[in-house]
């Protein structure tokens, strides 16, 4: 039986800059298709030119007119998210949206960034708060919204403090749990903190649900060489419109929570359907791990540490 459609409107955004992180394929794709078709300009930072320019022909297929345009950008580099940040300040644009959507999950032997950090923990989290770090004047200037992409994990297991880098004792899973509670967690007190500082932007969260995405699909750079049984298992589910939602479906949440007039700051946005895992974007309770005001302080005040970078005190 078809499934119904399931969309939202997003509001005119003609003279609005917007960056999306992991924009090249899967739901980064599907936002900047729509920001762009919304009048947005939209700017892609890739790791991949090759794919950054198949993902700017596929928009354009679509958004004749799309402004669209490529940056360098490699979130497990601190010194390549350094590079971009002096990039787009020396542009001198305001950016109006951000949604950091970028992630890795589950690499089935540990790996590290450039910089020496697990992999998810260093890309998911540490990469795009250093992102938004350098970006803040401009973030500031366009009195941005920002959406940070989560995740069904964020509600599972919990920050493993004592070995935030896995180094003893790997398990893939855990440290994606662990990267997307501590990202959760940024994007809360990223909010409480432009209030305090009335720095003028806002800040909220968003998770794709359950969703066929490539995230646990074949991924030889970090040695998946196979797609895994769970990506498998949901591609059948969703084909069959049981439970799972879709690659579409699965961008509507952090569309509306970046664009949306009615996405609150501080929001948490995800799919309504049975188990949020598909169905229609709408508010969600945010997740028992998100709520910790000591644990929100703590991993803010470590990734400033490990990360070298320092957003304007309190």
């Amino acid at each position: 039986m078809p499934r119904k459609p399931i969309d939202i409107t997003v509001p005119d955004l003609s003279g609005r800059r917007a960056v999306v992180t992991g924009a090249s394929d899967g739901i980064g794709l599907g936002l900047t298709t729509r920001l762009a078709a919304a009048g947005a300009e939209v700017l892609l930072p890739v790791r991949n030119p090759r794919k950054g320019e198949a993902a700017l022909t596929t928009i354009r297929q679509t958004t004749p007119h799309a402004n669209v345009s490529l940056r360098e950008l490699d979130l497990s580099s601190l010194a390549s998210v350094t590079a971009l940040g002096k990039t787009l300040q020396e542009e001198g644009r305001p950016i109006h949206i951000l949604v950091n959507n970028a992630g890795v999950m589950t690499p089935p032997d540990r790996q590290t960034t450039a910089d020496g950090f697990e992999l998810q923990f260093g890309t998911n989290h540490l990469g795009h708060f250093a992102l938004v770090a350098h970006l803040l004047p401009l973030l500031r200037a366009g009195h941005a919204r920002v959406t940070s992409q989560v995740s069904v994990a964020a509600n599972q297991r919990a920050i493993n403090w004592d070995d935030l880098n896995w180094e003893r004792s790997y398990d893939g899973m855990k440290a994606y749990s662990q990267s997307k509670i501590a990202f959760g967690l940024f994007g809360l007190e990223l909010d409480r903190r432009s209030r305090a500082n009335g720095w003028g932007i806002t800040s909220n969260l968003s998770h794709p649900g359950v969703a066929p995405t490539n995230l646990l699909a074949a991924r030889p750079e970090i040695g998946r060489a196979k797609d895994t049984l769970g990506v498998r298992m949901i591609r059948a589910l969703s084909a069959r419109g049981i439970l799972a939602g879709t690659v579409h479906t699965a961008q509507l949440p952090a569309l509306y929570a970046a664009t949306s007039p009615d996405a609150e700051r501080g929001g948490f946005y995800g799919p309504r359907g049975p188990g949020h895992m598909g169905g229609p974007p709408g508010e969600q309770k945010l997740y028992s791990r998100l709520r910790g005001t000591e644990e929100t302080r703590r991993i803010w005040q470590v990734s400033e540490e490990l990360t070298k970078v320092a957003f304007p005190d309190i």
